[in-house]
């Protein structure tokens, strides 16, 4: 198993999505319509997994980026967003993409998901739709769910690649057949306490990712 440091894991992923970032910002033509509808059905699952958790009045959204979700999570006009990234660079670039009465209903600040700047039972829900699903080992996963079980009160919404995008192989010499990744994370999370209230595939039978809605055990 990779002993890949969480400050590696984020690097990695923050680079990939600036990287993906600047060439939309970059690019002057209107997104393809493949890409709005990929865009509405992320939205979709949002709002679901939302509405799932109970329409959380306080949401720390973790590996934000530019505030992708900013608008569809402030939907809910009573809701608080907190919201945390490794690079500031990027939350300093994210004013530009949101407007100033937008933004005054969210605080930013610079910060690792694997280790976050907030007290026990912070908020009522962590929404990490996008870095969790990059993160390669378990033990990096299980890292991660340990701190949003400290942080969160109640729910998490992550994002878990298919079977078919993400096997693991049993350790060698075991003669055992590849493990399913789903049965993988899913024990994850009863293992780092939580118990899933409900999982939505990005498209039925698609060989994309899943959001799951996890609730907090004791």
């Amino acid at each position: 198993m990779s002993s890949q440091p969480p400050s590696s894991i984020e690097a990695e992923f923050a680079a990939c999505c600036d990287r993906d970032h600047a060439r939309v910002c970059g690019d002057p033509r209107p997104p393809t319509l493949l890409r709005r509808l990929w865009l509405w059905r992320d939205e979709r699952l949002v709002r679901h997994a939302l509405k799932v958790a109970g329409e959380p009045g306080l949401v720390l959204d973790l590996a934000c980026g530019a505030g992708r979700f900013w608008p569809v999570l402030a939907e809910h006009s009573n809701r608080v967003i907190l919201a945390s990234d490794p690079s500031q660079a990027m939350l300093d670039h994210a004013q530009s993409h949101h407007g100033a009465v937008f933004l005054r209903r969210i605080k930013t600040f610079q910060g690792s998901a694997f280790s976050i700047g907030l007290s026990a039972n912070a908020v009522d829900c962590i929404f990490c739709l996008e870095l969790y699903r990059h993160v390669p080992t378990a033990d990096a996963r299980l890292a991660l769910l340990r701190e949003f079980h400290r942080v969160s009160r109640d729910t998490v919404i992550v994002s878990v690649n298919n079977d078919s995008r993400h096997r693991e192989r049993q350790p060698p010499g075991t003669g055992q057949p590849l493990r399913s990744h789903r049965i993988e994370v899913e024990a994850e999370f009863r293992q780092a306490g939580f118990t899933v209230l409900n999982q939505q595939e990005f498209m039925p039978g698609s060989a994309l990712w899943r959001v799951y809605v996890l609730r907090k055990r004791g």
